[in-house]
């Protein structure tokens, strides 16, 4: 993943060059500002795929929300810069009893990547993490309502551009994906019982 990112900042100090901005010295946070949209919502989806390959056994993804809000100024007025805002939902659920070590796991992945967390909210029916990459992204992941795991992030604000929102398929009406809930059992993360050890839990 760590390549992703170096590769992303390379392509975006590349896209400004010719324009006279590239500083001297410049570090991730200060590379990124001169991506645009599109490129800050590729990295986007990079971060949550990685982030949710990481956990093992694996659990299984959907699509989450996506928007790509304007930034503006103290006066509410149009910078010429843009957020993106991308999700995933997860339709494996995980029980009271490893909500703890799923979360840990995250954890331990995103220090492993470099990220700051920022925030742990300890809750045990409700825990979550919050996470900022070198590059300003703002991760978030948390566990809601009947074991449902969602992870989010944004960007910081970068060159407005068109961008390229993911699709969300449509769930077939009735079905358990419809009602909003996490449906897929696992024999690790579903099972009622405390996690053997961080190792098997995929740490």
């Amino acid at each position: 993943m760590k390549q992703h990112r170096v590769l992303f900042v390379a392509l975006a100090v590349s896209t400004m060059s010719g324009c006279g901005h590239v500083g001297n010295g410049s570090g991730p946070e200060e590379e990124i500002l001169k991506a645009n949209m599109q490129q800050a919502g590729d990295l986007a989806e990079k971060l949550l795929d990685s982030t949710i390959a990481s956990v093992s056994p694996s659990v299984e993804a959907r699509q989450g929300p996506s928007s790509n809000p304007i930034c503006t100024d103290f006066k509410n007025d149009a910078t010429g810069t843009g957020q993106v805002k991308r999700g995933r939902y997860i339709v494996t659920v995980i029980s009271a009893e490893r909500r703890g070590s799923f979360m840990g796991v995250i954890e331990r992945y995103w220090k492993k990547e470099g990220y700051e967390i920022t925030a742990v909210r300890p809750h045990k029916e409700r825990p979550a993490i919050f996470a900022r990459t070198p590059e300003g992204f703002q991760l978030t992941a948390k566990i809601g309502h009947a074991g449902q795991a969602f992870f989010n992030v944004a960007s910081p604000c970068v060159t407005e551009s068109e961008v390229t929102v993911p699709p969300r398929p449509t769930p077939t009406p009735g079905s358990p994906e419809a009602e909003g809930l996490p449906y897929i059992e696992s024999p690790f993360w579903s099972a009622n019982t405390p996690a053997p050890s961080p190792s098997a839990s995929g740490g």
